[in-house]
């Protein structure tokens, strides 16, 4: 027996399918295919959101820097407040890494409801249904090779 997939929930080997206790032998399953659902707006605000959180620091920055061109002051405190709005800018930078990396995640999740659908013992089934595009993606390449090995080789023709 192959293990194509594994995890605490799924398990996807040479001869079956096991989603959350239940099992799809591989010989009962005729036909494969995903479905998308629609966009999750909380998953989209959410990284508006965390590109704000890195823009903001920056505007924050150029505004300060503007504001003491724009105010004409002595040049001390022109430079105290251009000073001052680099550093507001640079605070960023130990933030940033924090942040693209949530970012990161979210992008790796995706911003969808992903289902695995077949076609077991004639009747359409949910396999799977999960918001995580990364496991999902690794999950359907799994069942996909599976079922190409299950499946007899055909023969060719002879000349």
């Amino acid at each position: 027996m192959i293990t194509y997939y594994d995890d605490r929930s799924v398990q996807v080997t040479s001869t079956a399918v096991r989603v959350d206790g239940r099992s799809y032998s591989l010989a009962e399953i005729t036909m494969v295919w995903h479905r998308r659902g629609s966009r999750s707006w909380r998953v989209l605000v959410g990284r508006g959101a965390l590109g704000a959180a890195l823009a903001g620091p920056l505007v924050a920055a150029v505004l300060g820097i503007g504001l003491a061109v724009w105010l004409h002051r002595s040049p001390t405190v022109t430079i105290a407040i251009v000073g001052a709005s680099v550093l507001v800018g640079l605070a960023v930078g130990p933030v940033a890494d924090f942040l693209f990396e949530h970012l990161d995640r979210s992008y790796a999740r995706g911003s969808r409801h992903l289902e695995i659908w077949a076609r077991w013992r004639g009747q359409p089934v949910r396999l799977l249904q999960t918001g995580d595009a990364l496991r999902f993606g690794q999950i359907y390449r799994a069942v996909q090779r599976a079922m190409e090995h299950t499946q007899p080789a055909r023969p060719t023709a002879r000349r």
